[in-house]
This record gives structure tokens, C-alpha cells and sequence, in this order.
């Protein structure tokens, strides 16, 4: 069992709308590893709320943009 809550979580497409792109780009940027994904029992992914936020707040706010 995990220690997530419904509260703590946010789905593809509450991300995307943070964001401003589309859900399957949210999708692509966990599957590049630029942003966690945690699976439901049903196999969906969420996102952790914090993570979200951080990154939204941090350089351009998109995963992957800001020069490394």
C-alpha cells in the first residue's frame, strides 16, 4: 500500500491544463523521465502535486527546456 492520497495526486490531464499542452505530452515527458509518474492499481498514471508545482514554478516551466 502507498502513502499517496487522492489529494496529493493529479491526473494526466490536470497536469496538461497546468501546463498547456496537451495530456500524451505529459505522458512522453514521464516516459523521458523528466517528470514521476505513479500508477494506480487500474494502471493509470498520476502525478505527485508537489513535483508538479516545483516544476511549474522552476526555469520555463516545461520539462526539458531550460539549458543543461
Amino acid at each position: 500500500m502507498n502513502n499517496y492520497t487522492d489529494q496529493t495526486l493529479m491526473t494526466p490531464a490536470e497536469v496538461a491544463e497546468l501546463f498547456r499542452v496537451d495530456p500524451k505530452t505529459v505522458t512522453r515527458w514521464a516516459d523521458a523521465g523528466k517528470i514521476t509518474a505513479v500508477r494506480t492499481l487500474g494502471g493509470h498514471r498520476r502525478y505527485q502535486r508537489e513535483e508538479v508545482l516545483a516544476l511549474l514554478e522552476s526555469n520555463s516551466g516545461k520539462p526539458g527546456t531550460a539549458a543543461e
